[in-house]
């Protein structure tokens, strides 16, 4: 227990309206030894910067709305489908009373005016000096550098709250917790009018024929304009309109050459059309989409910089669409982070605006990863899941690709792309709909003792087909692979299903994962169990019958999703 810094004590005491919590024994909060791998600090922070911070504040009834999750999600509840309103999941997150007036109690204490950020009422922002934040909080605040950054990082490795408001809040961010997000896909030159074009058979490229052709696609457009897609922008990645032309006049030339995409903006966010500054997984995740998803709605939604770093910007993004009445029905994300460089408050925080947007009916998709076991760690002595993709309220995608010694028409077979992140979270359990299949994984495994959560959520739930995706970006074609092709994709079978149930007038899908661990959602994918994901030094997990931390469940057959879903 460390007591009040002698500044904040004075402040305080000259306060006549001033409470026991503004007056109380500061209690660490949050702490961690040493800063996330990769950053190195330079240095203390500038006392005079500016600081933009929040204050999250803990849910009333979490599990409460996790309940409610899995009534409207599984398909043996009688109210499945029956998507909550937002009345009805703010009143399980949004504060208690008492939290509110103890929060707003110290803060006025301190002459800070916050604002609410959140639809429930649960986060609070405002930005002071470096060297308030300091006091305020009773922490060292410093300069950190990483070295795949161009930038500096301002954290602290623990700070405190009072003793009588700690119990009330869930976590002050950026604090401990460190963001160096992945997105970028790997990537290889093409050149088209040198390279053969794609083989019949889908084995060496993966085209939107091939796609259409593996997962059984309807190939006519749809026609629900109500069923949304969005695509998620981060780090500044821009769609261009004209890459997007011509690539559908080389891979899907009976789409209208008048195909486009609806573009929303958030915290300043933008989407430049100079071609020169299209970024492959913006490039990747929207010509796929939008090829894929023949006729339906797709939504790039950029997130821009006025945010407190890029978790703030995760956040912004599902706190705008939890608000959003015309909310996707389906969210593809390809960008994440290491689990390890996120404390679990703030881990948590994230998980559960994933859990409000799932309630309301939105399908959530993020890729697992492309660094095998190792996560998006350069060097790892560990293994390293990564987030969000281990909440267990979205639906993590990993990586396969189709094999040619076994491929004949309609009678192909995929196995698990080598660099297809999977393991186990060491931040959540596992949920109930995957419980067994995490046990009866684990039982398998020779080895590895140590090196990751024997406990935990494992990722991927499924995968699709991720490798040497033809793509045009800045009017120059690259090949792309990764997870950041596959979420796209399986996203898009899921709009696809969306459309034919929204005709039928039914609702859309929304949480997925009771669904697909359910015995006819399994029935629905292809299984891949041949393949494993090296990383951290070792040859990593073993693709398997049954779900897999490589594959997940398998890839999506459509016809049979179709059957899954009560459309066949």
């Amino acid at each position: 227990m460390v007591l009040v810094s002698a500044s904040l004590f004075a402040a305080l005491v000259t306060l006549a309206a001033a409470t026991p919590a503004e007056l109380s024994a500061y209690v660490i909060h949050e702490q961690r030894d040493t800063p996330a791998r990769g950053f190195v600090k330079v240095g203390p922070a500038p006392p005079s910067k500016q600081l933009t911070l929040r204050i999250a504040l803990k849910p009333n009834n979490i599990a409460g709305l996790e309940e409610e999750l899995y009534a409207v999600s599984d398909p043996k509840s009688a109210r499945y489908g029956k998507h909550l309103t937002l009345d009805e999941v703010v009143k399980y997150v949004k504060p208690t009373t008492e939290a509110l007036s103890a929060v707003n109690s110290w803060l006025d204490a301190n002459k800070i005016t916050a604002k609410t950020i959140s639809p429930a009422g649960d986060t609070l922002q405002f930005t002071v000096p470096v060297s308030q934040a300091s006091s305020i909080l009773n922490a060292e605040f410093a300069s950190f550098t990483h070295s795949g950054r161009n930038e500096t990082t301002i954290r602290t490795l623990q700070y405190s709250l009072p003793a009588d408001l700690s119990g009330h809040v869930a976590y002050v961010h950026p604090t401990t917790s460190f963001t160096n997000p992945f997105a970028t896909p790997r990537i290889e030159p093409y050149d088209v009018k040198r390279k053969r074009e794609m083989d019949p058979n889908c084995a060496d490229l993966t085209t939107l024929s091939c796609l259409l052709e593996v997962m059984g696609l309807p190939k006519g457009p749809a026609t629900q304009k109500k069923n949304v897609l969005g695509i998620s922008g981060f780090l500044n990645e821009f769609a261009n309109f004209n890459d997007l032309k011509d690539f559908l006049a080389r891979y899907r030339p009976e789409m209208p050459s008048s195909t486009k995409f609806d573009v929303q903006l958030i915290d300043g966010g933008s989407n430049t059309q100079l071609r020169a500054f299209a970024g492959v997984e913006a490039s990747l995740d929207i010509q796929y989409s939008v090829g894929v998803a023949n006729g339906i709605p797709i939504r790039f939604i950029s997130v821009g910089p006025l945010n407190n770093d890029e978790l703030g910007g995760f956040l912004d993004q599902v706190n705008t669409l939890i608000a959003d009445d015309s909310r996707p029905t389906v969210l593809s994300t390809s960008y994440g982070f290491d689990e390890q460089d996120l404390t679990f408050p703030v881990a948590d925080g994230l998980c559960n605006a994933y859990l409000q947007l799932g309630a309301l009916g939105t399908s959530i998709l993020t890729s697992s990863g492309d660094g095998g076991v190792g996560g998006h760690a350069r060097f790892c002595d560990t293994f390293v899941p990564t987030a969000p993709s281990t909440c267990p309220w979205v639906t993590s995608v990993g990586s396969s690709q189709t094999i040619l010694e076994n491929f004949t028409k309609n009678n192909f077979s995929q196995i698990a792309a080598s660099f297809s992140t999977g393991g186990f979270s060491n931040y959540f359990k596992p949920p109930t709909y995957q419980k067994a299949d995490v046990g009866t994984y684990v039982a398998t495994i020779n080895g590895y003792e140590g090196l990751y959560n024997k406990n935990g959520r494992g990722i991927p739930d499924v995968s699709a087909q991720g490798v040497n995706f033809p793509t045009l970006v800045g009017d120059r074609w690259t090949l792309a692979s990764g997870t950041s092709a596959s979420t796209p994709v399986f996203a898009s079978v899921i709009a696809f299903l969306n459309d034919e149930l929204m005709a039928a007038g039914r609702p859309p899908l929304g949480f997925l994962n009771p669904l697909l661990y359910s015995p006819a959602g399994r029935a629905a994918l292809d299984d891949v169990s041949v393949g494993k994901n090296p990383g951290c030094g070792t040859s990593g997990f073993n693709a398997t019958t049954g779900w897999d931390p490589v594959t997940g469940l398998g890839a999506p057959n459509y016809a049979r999703l179709r059957k899954a879903v009560g459309l066949a």
